[in-house]
């Protein structure tokens, strides 16, 4: 499929170039918010056993808190980028992430299972705002051609989240009870937001935005696409990591203890997939896209005959760590790029249509669960997400230049 190559040199009138005093700790403290995100959206998954016990609950059933979690993405990144677009950008991202530290409060303190999912919606809502307007941040703080390179440096907080964040959390949860772990991400929440305050310079909102002028981008059909694949085909990755820890106590036949190791195996992943995805944005987006989705096709079928084995089942999740990077800031870039003017709504969007993907992998494969298909059934549940995914973003690609050309 020939395609044209990202241009993220091109100059955004959207993005002026805004010089931070030390533009690593910019950076950082920006991934930091990320790395709280990262966190808590991530650690649900493994601690899913412990708080489907705490609220008395399946664990099918409880994994419907992740998606409570990924609906709240979904409501709040359009809407929150929109209504806050003209404010100034530091203040936002700060607002934002001490949001998500005060949702996170609320999980520790429910009780029940209903309690627990309305908390989780709460926390998810300014999930995709604060990466749009965090990516928007890191871009204009770099000339134009490094703002590739400077969004996959705050998508690095989340990656990095799952070899540290998660791992610690899943530990943390285990061993002093899985409230405490959400505790800690309220903590991380407060820190992200000294640190946004202290070294991220301050830049104005764009006063002429209008919410309807954002959302005119869900009109492109390029935005719509690249959503549709991303909804569909990044399903595939949470599918099978969703249910990952009984995935490696029943069919590894592994003791509880082993599942943090096998989060920071997606995590090692993530954050090398995090930092070839900027240098693959650079070489060409769609050709990425497609590879991304091809390969976790791939993967995806082959735990269901080596789920049995701890050391490739080991292997096959730390390459999906690795896709589900690749595939997110790719995905990402190209929403930016599609948007036009509401590039921050763009960023945004990518993160609301993951967490589509997130709620719909983890709610097909418990349906297999329960179905009593067994726990290695959501990988090829995973398996048929990528592929539609791979078929939207390719056909519609396909369909959209044909119209561009006509």
């Amino acid at each position: 499929m020939s395609a044209p190559t990202t241009d993220l040199t091109a100059p955004s009138a959207d993005v002026p170039l805004v010089r931070p005093r030390h533009l690593g700790l910019a950076l950082l403290a920006l991934a930091t918010g990320g790395f709280a995100i990262g966190t808590t959206e991530f650690m649900t998954m493994g601690l899913l056993p412990r708080i489907a016990d705490g609220i008395g609950e399946s664990i099918p059933t409880t994994g419907h808190v992740i998606t409570a979690y990924a609906f709240g993405v979904v409501v709040g990144a359009p809407l929150l980028v929109s209504l806050g677009a003209h404010l100034p950008r530091r203040e936002l991202a700060m607002g934002l992430v001490l949001a998500l530290g005060l949702g996170n409060a609320a999980t520790a303190l429910a009780d029940g299972y209903l309690p627990v999912m309305a908390a989780r919606f709460v926390a998810g809502l300014p999930h995709g705002a604060y990466f749009g307007v965090a990516s928007l941040i890191a871009a204009s703080m770099v000339p134009p051609q490094h703002r590739g390179r400077a969004i996959s440096s705050v998508m690095l907080g989340l990656s990095v989240a799952t070899v540290a964040g998660v791992p610690a959390s899943t530990w943390l949860g285990q061993g002093l009870g899985w409230r405490s772990a959400y505790w800690v991400v309220l903590a991380i929440a407060v820190l992200a937001a000294v640190l946004i305050w202290t070294f991220v310079p301050h830049t104005p909102g764009d006063h002429t935005a209008t919410v309807r002028r954002e959302l005119v981008a869900l009109k492109e059909p390029r935005v719509l696409v690249a959503l549709a694949a991303g909804m569909i085909g990044f399903g595939g990755i949470f599918a099978m990591y969703s249910y990952i820890a009984p995935l490696v106590t029943d069919e590894a036949e592994l003791a509880e203890a082993s599942v943090p190791l096998f989060l920071l195996a997606f995590g090692v992943g993530s954050v090398l997939g995090t930092w070839a995805a900027g240098r693959l944005a650079d070489w060409d987006v769609t050709r990425s896209v497609v590879a991304g989705f091809a390969a976790c096709v791939g993967v995806l079928l082959l735990v269901l005959p080596l789920a049995a084995v701890p050391v490739a089942l080991a292997a096959l999740v730390f390459v999906m760590g690795a896709l589900g990077s690749v595939l997110a800031i790719t995905l990402q870039v190209r929403l930016m790029q599609a948007a036009g003017d509401a590039e921050m709504l763009g960023a945004a969007l990518n993160h609301s249509a993951l967490n589509v993907a997130n709620g719909l992998g983890a709610w097909f494969g418990g349906i297999a669960i329960a179905a009593g298909y067994g726990y290695r059934s959501p990988s090829l549940v995973g398996a048929g997400l990528a592929a539609a995914g791979l078929v939207v973003f390719v056909v519609g690609g396909l369909l959209v230049r044909r119209r561009a050309a006509a």
